[in-house]
């Protein structure tokens, strides 16, 4: 074999080794723990399921590469608890969850899972994190509801509505956390 042929070769097999390597990494399946305090068919077909097609975009293919371990408690308290210690116990390389309490209820149980969240509002004011910017141990995810988002809310709405002079803020009670109170205290910081 000529050394220019070898050296080819090489470098196009060098090259395909991500693409081979991206999804399957050593044969292993992955396990990913899913908690959420919501209903189950709603859930499937919304939240994770886009969490499910970016996965498989990259490789990760359910039954092949990776195992979801999916818990939805329907907003019973009992059974998200329940729910949280069963994941814990089936000891998944992650477990995503998807709001406040869920993800209360995974870091009160494990140190070592990493845990990442979506829709926890402002996970400094929860006490999820003490950094957004820098999170430490095993929490980590994602958020759009900061306590200083609330004044920045008023300031936008005042900017295209000059002569506003009320603001209302129309809620489902059920959903409320302290960090959309906190959000609603920035908020009428602004307009006082």
């Amino acid at each position: 074999m000529r050394r220019r042929d070898f050296i080819a070769g090489l470098g196009s097999t060098a090259a395909a080794w991500p693409l081979a390597a991206r999804g399957q990494r050593d044969g292993r399946v992955r396990r990913i723990g899913i908690l959420s305090r919501g209903d189950a068919a709603e859930r499937i077909t919304e939240d994770w399921g886009a969490m499910r097609e970016g996965l498989a975009k990259l490789g990760w293919i359910e039954g092949r590469n990776v195992r979801f371990d999916l818990r939805f408690s329907d907003n019973d308290p009992d059974r998200l608890r329940a729910y949280a210690d069963e994941l814990v116990r089936l000891a998944p390389d992650v477990i995503a969850v998807g709001s406040l309490p869920a993800t209360r209820l995974v870091v009160q149980r494990t140190r070592t899972i990493p845990i990442v969240f979506a829709n926890v509002g402002d996970p400094v004011a929860a006490g999820l994190l003490q950094n957004i910017a820098r999170p430490e141990g095993n929490v980590t995810g994602i958020t759009s509801v900061y306590q200083s988002m609330g004044g920045k809310w008023l300031e936008l709405l005042k900017e295209a509505a000059p002569r506003i002079a009320r603001v209302a803020l129309i809620f489902n009670s059920d959903l409320v956390t302290e960090t959309y109170f906190a959000v609603i205290d920035a908020a009428a910081e602004v307009v006082a």
